[in-house]
């Protein structure tokens, strides 16, 4: 039951937004009473945080299992940790829409989880950034953590607009990310 909850609520918060889903609404979609709701969260603000800890905690896995891959240069891991983000999108679109737009709506009370998994998921590719510099694999005059905000800017904000199903594929959009990542948008001589 505790799943049908948050995959109910995903759905809806989704649709309407957290703030102005309300609990009865939840609870109708599924059929049940508050007291079942209550059972499995305090109240909405954990179902919230619970939606949060879990797409975080997907992420850094195949985050962690990108790293530990050996067989990689940074390069390889790099595009790799930028498709897992974008292939994200249309695996758990609502999800990643609620992870990145409802942050604002999570109560000092659960953010600090939160945000310490963020913060762990930033600095991990930073790393990466920085061994690759390291390794003479990437530029060394950049500032790998302006670097990798940027990188966390253009792959966090595509899931407002990316269409996984449209003209461009997440395949694609990897590769045209890392391009303008690795070479810049200035032409080649």
């Amino acid at each position: 039951m505790k799943e049908k909850i948050i995959n109910t609520s995903i759905h809806l918060f989704d649709k309407k937004g957290f703030t102005e889903t309300s609990l009865q609404e939840i609870v109708e979609e599924l059929g049940v009473t508050k007291g079942t709701f209550y059972y499995y969260f305090k109240n909405k603000q954990e179902l919230l945080t619970d939606i949060h800890l879990e797409f975080i905690e997907f992420l850094l896995r195949n985050q962690n299992a990108i790293l530990s891959d050996d067989t990689k240069d940074s390069e390889e891991k790099l595009r790799s940790m930028i498709y897992m983000v974008i292939h994200s999108i249309k695996d758990r679109k609502k999800s990643a829409r609620i992870f990145f737009r409802e942050m604002r709506n999570i109560g000092s009370d659960y953010m600090e989880q939160i945000v310490q998994k963020r913060d762990q998921f930033r600095v991990n590719l930073q790393t990466l950034v920085e061994d690759g510099v390291e390794k003479g694999e990437f530029e060394m005059d950049l500032d790998a953590d302006m670097v990798t905000r940027g990188i966390l800017g253009m792959t966090n904000w595509s899931y407002y607009w990316f269409d996984p199903d449209g003209d461009v594929s997440a395949e694609k959009l990897t590769s045209i990310y890392l391009k303008i990542i690795l070479n810049g948008i200035r032409k080649q001589e």
